[in-house]
């Protein structure tokens, strides 16, 4: 039994609205029906059946299992981590894009890539990136305040200021760096190339070509060209450098080994992707459910406007706003940015009890596993105080992965919500849009289609 609630009373007798939600699969999709819903929504092929149960088997195309079990997580995470490498879908979705990178990278070239880039995320690093957050957390009150009384789609306006968080603190000093054309092709290789193609489903190696991830080639391009022209143009370190700076300056305390120049453009274009697009996904939802529970939001108004009094948040900020935490991490529980993560097994193992045969994709399915049943109480509804009573049992809550592999820019994710969610929060009252409630739809990411419409209202009182 999940304790996040379990010592807080329920005092409200009648049942709580719920935000929206997936709908699960109710029934087998078989093959044709399972690449049909991989490629709209991925989060339409988890069966109902996970929010109720430790594990889920089948076939489609290749035998898979869904884990939702703390202790079978541990061990694919953490004790037995080299045995469930990324799964082969994975690798042929991301690495045109990313090369061997630290996400895709296995064994001993992940070890010494993430050494390396290791100190680049410090916390003394992360805070002090902090200046530039707060910077986009002004910028992105002043869009919505110019918008006045019309509804604003926050996912866009987050995605604008994460954008410019990311590419400020890793292209800082480039002139030539076009921010509009490197979004552009991003959005375009995830919205190609990042569907599962009939050929991932079949378990077809990644050697044979997929139609869809040809096509997005010149995104592709586009990206490594305006990362390598970076790279060769960086002269001088900044001060404090910015992460392209101590990527360069990296390398491993172990074998002295750093990064090459395509090594450091592929982790560059990883942190680029991943660190404005996970963290633009949690900022948008957390506002959609603050809009969706008036209460907290008014609680979470109160403290941020106490703290800051009128200012925009900083880094320095963070660990007085416990409330904003924890609605940061609610977020990520309800509306995980990966929502589905998957390995291959590479030997027979065991896992709750179940066979484990090499080739099997083991699935981790992390929207169901933060809404399972047998993990959380009540975990379809909106509540961040289960953050602050308690805290949840490990490998029962997975928004950045766990174990070695954990996400390297975790903690560079939560300083940047935290100091933009405080700072709007303090000066928007944010409402919903009749008729405009976002879909949750899982792509490589877990995007809410058609935008989060909200008005905001400014508090003068």
């Amino acid at each position: 039994m999940d304790t996040t609630t379990a010592d807080r009373p329920d005092t409200d007798a009648t049942p709580r609205a719920e935000p929206v939600k997936a709908a699960l699969a109710t029934q087998p999709l078989g093959f044709f029906g399972s690449l049909k819903a991989a490629r709209s929504n991925l989060l339409e092929i988890l069966p109902e059946l996970a929010v109720k149960q430790p594990m889920v088997s089948g076939k489609t195309g290749v035998r898979w299992h869904m884990v939702m079990d703390p202790t079978a997580l541990r061990r694919v995470l953490l004790e037995k981590v080299d045995d469930y490498p990324k799964s082969v879908v994975t690798k042929n979705l991301l690495r045109p894009a990313i090369g061997e990178s630290l996400f895709i990278a296995e064994g001993a070239h992940w070890r010494w890539q993430r050494r390396a880039a290791a100190p680049a995320f410090s916390a003394r690093n992360v805070a002090a990136l902090g200046p530039v957050m707060t910077m986009a957390a002004e910028a992105s009150a002043r869009r919505i305040a110019n918008a006045g009384p019309r509804a604003v789609d926050v996912y866009a306006d987050m995605v604008q200021a994460t954008f410019e968080v990311i590419s400020d603190v890793t292209l800082s000093g480039e002139r030539r760096f076009d921010r509009d054309a490197m979004h552009r092709a991003i959005d375009n290789y995830i919205d190609v190339a990042g569907r599962v193609s009939l050929l991932d489903m079949a378990g077809m190696p990644g050697w044979v070509p997929r139609p869809g991830r040809m096509f997005s080639g010149n995104a592709v391009k586009k990206m490594k060209m305006m990362a390598d022209t970076a790279i060769t143009d960086r002269a001088e370190a900044k001060s404090p450098p910015d992460l392209l700076d101590l990527l360069m300056a990296g390398a491993d305390p172990e074998t002295k080994q750093a990064m090459s120049t395509p090594e450091i453009r592929d982790n560059l274009l990883t942190f680029i992707v991943a660190g404005h697009e996970t963290t633009a996904l949690t900022l948008a939802w957390a506002l959609y459910l603050c809009a969706f529970d008036k209460g907290v939001q008014e609680r979470a108004a109160e403290e941020a406007r106490g703290v800051l009094q009128g200012r925009a948040a900083t880094a320095e900020d963070v660990k007085d706003l416990p409330l904003i935490r924890a609605i940061v991490d609610e977020s990520l529980r309800l509306y995980p940015p990966a929502g589905i993560i998957s390995r291959t097994a590479k030997v027979a193992d065991t896992l709750c009890d179940r066979e484990i045969k090499p080739g099997d994709t083991v699935m981790i399915p992390i929207y169901v596993l933060h809404r399972n049943k047998l993990l959380w109480d009540n975990p379809d509804q909106f509540d961040p105080d289960r953050f602050l009573n308690t805290t949840p049992e490990r490998y029962a809550y997975l928004p950045f992965g766990d174990g070695p592999r954990i996400c390297i820019g975790a903690s560079f994710a939560i300083q940047e919500a935290v100091i933009i969610l405080s700072t709007l929060l303090s000066r928007f009252r944010f409402d919903q849009v009749r008729g405009r409630t976002p879909k949750p739809v899982l792509i490589i990411t877990t995007r809410p289609e058609g935008g989060v419409w909200l008005t905001a209202e400014p508090r003068d009182d």
